[in-house]
């Protein structure tokens, strides 16, 4: 009888070394617009926030962007607080078969809401292949 493999499971502290080498990776000149950027790791999404975003209580969610998009924003009137990403370890790690799978995941995740700050939208995302 063949096994399945263990899904991959990581501390905390692992889990965010490899957001951070995420966004590591991420080209310089799009880094350099995250200066006012909050990106955190947190275990899932609150019941209240898969609501507010129209999701079901069961709906996997891996990362989600709060803010105003860069190009909806005014330069007189800036943001009074950071725009913030927040990425979720246990629907990533719910949904990956290795931890090769799960590195992929969450570099895609953060690439994703990334562009979401930068302006691009879901279809625009889908046309990329980050869909």
């Amino acid at each position: 009888m063949k096994t399945l493999p263990e899904r991959p499971r990581l501390s905390k502290n692992a889990f965010s070394a490899l957001v951070k080498r995420a966004i590591a990776r991420i080209p310089e000149e799009f880094r350099r617009r995250l200066d006012n950027m909050l990106i955190t790791v947190k275990d899932r999404p609150s019941p209240e926030l898969l609501a507010e975003l129209g999701y079901l209580p069961d709906e996997p969610l891996f990362g989600v962007y709060l803010g105003v998009p860069l190009p909806e924003r005014s330069p007189q009137e800036p943001p009074l607080y950071p725009d913030v990403i927040h990425i979720f370890q246990e629907p990533l790690e719910a949904f990956c078969q290795s931890e090769e799978e799960l590195i992929e995941e969450i570099e895609i995740t953060v690439i994703h809401e990334i562009a979401h700050f930068l302006g691009f939208s879901d279809d625009d995302l889908a046309r990329l292949g980050y869909g």
